[in-house]
């Protein structure tokens, strides 16, 4: 399964490994689709591949830490 999030780190986190962490400690395979940082604030497109339950824990981790986390919406014409 593949999720693909947007996460706003706060200043205080932007310096904090926090990907490599989630690569190290959940069953998941990061891919970075996107990315602007500075010494204010940090955003990322994460693309997270891997089983819902390891994505899940994933996900809870970067909220824990203080990471804002949005779904990125796709555009779907039915």
């Amino acid at each position: 399964m593949k999720k693909r999030i947007y996460l706003t780190y706060p200043k205080e986190q932007v310096k904090e490994p926090l990907l490599y962490h989630v690569s190290r400690n959940f069953k998941v395979v990061t891919n970075i689709r996107q990315a602007s940082v500075s010494d204010k604030i940090g955003l990322v497109a994460l693309e997270l591949d891997g089983d819902p339950e390891e994505i899940d824990k994933a996900i809870k981790y970067f909220i824990d830490k203080g990471v804002k986390v949005e779904p990125i919406e796709l555009d779907i014409i039915e």
